[in-house]
């Protein structure tokens, strides 16, 4: 293998996707930068040798074998792939449309999916390869106003989980990736979408949910240039982790979730022991 390993990044644009790409052309590895506005990639993203701008929308399977297939006529490879590319829904569950449903399971579930599909052939080729898929602290334990985005970080997970079983033969590695609360845009216009009230027994809940989250934009924790480095250091690896918590509130998220695992586990361990045929 090359030096210069190849990555490609999805929703490379905006917010730590754009972090992911910085960080790894400063290691000196090639990039392949990933979304839907190539304009504003190309806006954001200095030209070089090193770099290959490509149009992407996670949900068109198309676009995905596009943009492998020109990956690999520039680069000759695919070595590491970021599933970046995400949005979030905020609301009742009751009050989301599905349509809402559905779209925030095909970018977030279906997107990885898609573009993983298509990069998986050039993988087992070269029998090697790394796939990350970027979850979140919603992976480990959903809340309260975040149904559906939780529902598709938890089907995320499942899917890395036996993913990571059927292509490790071929030497592929996967990691899914934990983020706790980084500071991005993610709680933007562009990235976050509030449904639209319809039940009124939900009023005083909702009111608090709509305050608090536009008022964390900009006050989140978490530094992204930060995890992009941990990303680069975590892809050097031998073997690269099987998940990454990244942040102290995203490892206290995971403790509370074993903490709460272990507790429901023993309080029912006689009633769920017995299951057994009486022999």
């Amino acid at each position: 293998m090359s030096e210069k390993r190849v990555w490609l990044v999805t929703g490379a644009g905006r917010g730590m996707g754009a972090d992911f790409v910085r960080e790894a052309r400063a290691a000196g590895d090639l990039v392949v930068a990933a979304g839907r506005n190539t304009d504003h990639l190309k806006a954001v993203f200095d030209d070089g040798p090193d770099l290959l701008i490509a149009k992407l929308d996670v949900t068109r399977p198309a676009d995905a074998e596009r943009t492998v297939d020109q990956a690999v006529e520039r680069f000759g490879r695919i070595d590491i792939l970021v599933n970046n590319a995400g949005i979030s829904y905020k609301g009742y569950f009751e009050e989301m449309t599905l349509d809402q449903i559905h779209q925030q399971l095909e970018v977030n579930l279906f997107g990885p999916m898609i573009v993983t599909r298509a990069v998986l052939p050039v993988m087992r080729r070269q029998r090697s390869g790394h796939i990350i898929s970027i979850s979140s602290g919603a992976g480990i334990m959903g809340f309260e106003f975040s149904s559906a985005y939780a529902t598709s970080k938890f089907g995320l997970e499942g899917w890395m989980d036996v993913l990571r079983q059927e292509v490790q033969p071929f030497g592929i590695a996967t990691t899914i990736v934990n983020p706790g609360f980084f500071r991005t845009d993610l709680i933007s216009e562009k990235s976050m979408f509030f449904v639209e009230p319809t039940i009124k027994d939900y009023d005083d809940r909702r009111k608090v949910q709509m305050e608090w989250w536009p008022a964390q934009a900009g006050k989140q924790p978490g530094n992204p240039k930060k995890l992009a480095k941990a990303l680069v250091e975590l892809t050097r690896m031998t073997p690269p982790p099987v998940r990454f918590a990244a942040g102290v509130d995203a490892i206290r998220l995971a403790e509370r979730k074993i903490e709460t695992l272990r507790a429901e586990i023993e309080a029912n361990r006689r009633i769920s022991e017995d299951m057994g045929f009486d022999e």
